[in-house]
């Protein structure tokens, strides 16, 4: 059984969400859950709830990193912050894996203090799942997964490479995907087209046969499904991602409007109930819990810091999966193969 470690306090839902969600994965009595956070807090809140104390265990800690706290310095003010003790939880042995909903910089930055970076990897990747109209293949996954979305703002093609391998590794673990297509993010599909990184890394790519290359794509070709694995840099992942939400988002606030507004509007959207539905569960990153940080050699999942009790369940699962299929020690052994990164 794995253990995965639950920063309880991160999260703009605090410790209310994170108990609830760590006592419905106990009930399912597949995966044990550490709580880290304050104790009287979290105690607080499972007496009003339901779970099996035989999967739920807490180890309190008495500081917790805001949201819109600097990371570096909240890490160096707060050593017994649960972020941090958390990773160190992992580091130690006491958990097979370590979930937050936390400020996304200070969980970078807790991993880097207490994992270490999988030989081969120059940079670590954030990852982010993105919906997708389409899913070609066996799997029924709506998402795709984008790496970077943040830790590594300007990528060398070494890191490009290493994204590539760890992302595929990621999706063939999680997604059960056995052979999941890879591309990479440019202004068009020409091999030559792209930064002199993205042009270097699909040299490589495309002579790896460890990897299923499909060479690049498009930013029009994200939601369509094109590829199951979308490598580019920090920067430019991340504008990529808030247009996604930001987008998601106005979709649905304006039919919420528009249903306020006349009845007219109201009939409409009654007609084009079953498209809306649809976007509404294609673009749920609830169901899918959260995106991991790929490079260190354990696993961990950041989830959504808007993330409810639901959300983190799943990103728990998600993190459990990644640990029982020793995603980490695959990553390592794939950038240790014949070849390695360069070539």
């Amino acid at each position: 059984m794995s253990t995965i470690a639950l920063d309880a306090m991160g999260g703009d839902n605090g410790v209310a969400a994170a108990v609830r969600a760590a006592a419905a994965v106990s009930l399912a009595q597949d995966t044990g859950v550490l709580l880290v956070g304050d104790r009287a807090a979290i105690d607080a809140e499972l007496r009003r709830t339901r779970y099996d104390a035989s999967y739920l265990s807490i180890h309190h800690a008495s500081q917790a990193i805001g949201m819109a706290e600097s990371p570096r310095a909240a890490l160096q003010a707060k050593p017994d912050a649960s972020l941090l003790v958390g990773a160190r939880l992992v580091a130690e042995g006491a958990a097979d894996g370590l979930v937050s909903a936390g400020n996304t910089g200070a969980a970078i930055l807790a991993c880097a203090t207490y994992f270490k970076t999988i030989p081969g990897v120059p940079r670590t990747a954030l990852a982010a799942v993105i919906p997708t109209e389409r899913r070609r293949g066996p799997h029924d996954d709506p998402f795709s997964l984008i790496l970077d979305v943040g830790a590594t703002l300007d990528a060398s093609a070494d890191a490009l490479v290493a994204f590539a391998h760890m992302g595929s590794a990621y999706a063939s673990r999680i997604s059960r995907n056995a052979r999941p297509r890879v591309a990479l993010l440019s202004n068009g599909e020409e091999a030559h087209k792209g930064p002199p990184a993205v042009v270097e890394a699909h040299r490589r790519l495309a002579a790896d046969a460890r990897i299923n290359f499909i060479g690049n794509v498009e930013g029009v070709d994200l939601p369509r499904g094109t590829a199951d694995v979308v490598v580019t840099s920090g920067f430019t992942g991340n504008v990529v991602l808030k247009m996604i939400e930001g987008i998601s988002d106005t979709v649905m606030d304006m039919a919420r409007a528009a249903n306020r507004s006349r009845l007219a509007w109201k009939l409409g959207l009654y007609m084009l109930r079953g498209g809306i539905l649809h976007l509404r569960n294609v673009t749920d990153w609830q169901q899918y819990g959260g995106a991991p940080i790929l490079g260190f050699d354990h696993p961990f999942i950041k989830a959504h810091g808007r993330s409810s009790d639901r959300a983190i369940q799943n990103a728990i699962k998600v993190a459990a999966k990644a640990a029982r299929s020793n995603l980490c020690a695959e990553i390592a052994s794939t950038l240790a193969g014949k070849g390695g990164l360069t070539g």
